[in-house]
């Protein structure tokens, strides 16, 4: 048995930049024990499956140990494998998944996906957030994941946090946020995610689903300009939409290779 694998680079516009993200085109599900191991083995924040459905594709995303119900790049890269690879020409995808549907259009050289937002509120946060942050954040929210709102951009750059001590909080990972650097971005962030396998996501989408709405509320602004500071680094334009958040970004082709899974 052998199965496609396109690894592409999100969220920029160079290879080796951005965030890396598998994706498997198939024309039917493996079972999810295989799917498990193939992401565990690509040791990727996330590999991206995806079938034909419909006019579109149902689309599942795991990180090396789970199988995730949001992910933001590894869409994108998904995305970006139809409109290059499988259907060329389409200017716009819907993809079926375990967060509903979602769709991805092609708007010049950028990629703009189509979220549902996912406000998060003010929260009292346990003291071990700020102990394995290393640092007391100025405001806190709880989603998904806590999100830890600091002063300015600097003061997220230089975060060294204890992973260990981020496993043991009630939330999927914790992001840390700021205003960005004037002429910059309107805010960036960093987000970690140990018990998902990821200590720190290098360019991370489905955040910007609780993110987008503070942002744009505090600065009085729809539309924003976000950069993710992660050693790889990434950048992505963001709008408010109400009860959805569109995300837009680009991606490029890193490898094009075969899993062969023996007899």
């Amino acid at each position: 048995m052998t199965i496609r694998l396109l690894q592409v680079d999100t969220f920029t516009d160079r290879v080796l930049g951005g965030n890396p993200a598998a994706v498997c085109p198939l024309d039917a599900w493996p079972d999810e024990a295989t799917m498990q191991a193939i992401a565990a083995e690509n040791n990727l924040s996330e590999t991206a499956f995806l079938v034909p459905e419909g006019e579109g594709y149902r689309l599942r995303w795991f990180t090396p140990n789970v199988e995730v119900d949001l992910c933001g790049h590894a869409t994108l890269a998904a995305a970006f494998v139809v409109f290059e690879e499988l259907r060329p020409g389409t200017e716009r995808i819907s993809f079926e998944t375990l967060s509903g549907l979602l769709t991805v259009s092609r708007e010049g050289a950028e990629l703009v996906m189509d979220f549902p937002a996912q406000p998060a509120s003010p929260a009292t946060p346990p003291a071990e957030l700020a102990q394995a942050l290393g640092a007391a954040p100025a405001e806190v929210l709880a989603g998904a994941d806590w999100i830890a709102v600091f002063e300015n951009a600097a003061q997220v750059a230089k975060l060294s946090p204890d992973h260990a001590g981020l496993v043991t909080l009630d939330r999927r990972g914790v992001v840390a946020t700021a205003p960005g650097d004037a002429g910059d971005s309107d805010y960036v962030l960093r987000f970690f995610a140990p018990k998902n396998a990821v200590p720190e996501d290098p360019v991370t989408g489905n955040v910007q689903t609780a993110l987008v709405p503070y942002w744009a509320g505090r600065l009085g602004k729809r539309r924003l300009t976000v950069r993710q500071l992660s050693a790889r680094g990434g950048r992505m334009i963001c709008e408010d939409r109400g009860e959805r958040v569109s995300i837009a970004g680009r991606a490029v082709l890193y490898m094009d290779a075969t899993i062969s899974l023996g007899c």
